[in-house]
């Protein structure tokens, strides 16, 4: 059997990099993920389908999806939203 090498991962411009041990950082990757939760249930993701509904179980937990789907994006570099917010934080806090 052959096997396959290994390909690295390609990542896009602009994608944060994981730095847990940065506040700043962290708290605006929160903050694009929370507004992402927000914009995706304007879309009507995690609205449960006429035909298909999952009942009341799947109304009360497709908000932890809708959010594990916002956080996954932001993990995927998002919208840019975390990066220019960690910028203006971090200018803000040199300045004082």
């Amino acid at each position: 059997m052959e096997q396959i090498a290994h390909m690295p991962s390609v990542q896009r411009a602009g994608i944060i990099k994981s730095q847990p041990q940065d506040p700043l950082r962290k708290a605006a990757q929160d903050l694009e993920a929370t507004f992402l939760t927000e914009m995706l249930k304007s879309a009507g993701l995690g609205e449960t389908s006429e035909t298909m509904g999952g009942g009341a179980g799947e109304d009360q937990f497709s908000s932890f999806l809708v959010r594990a789907q916002a956080e996954q994006i932001t993990k995927a570099g998002g919208i840019g939203l975390a990066e220019s917010l960690y910028h203006a934080l971090k200018k803000a806090q040199d300045n004082d």
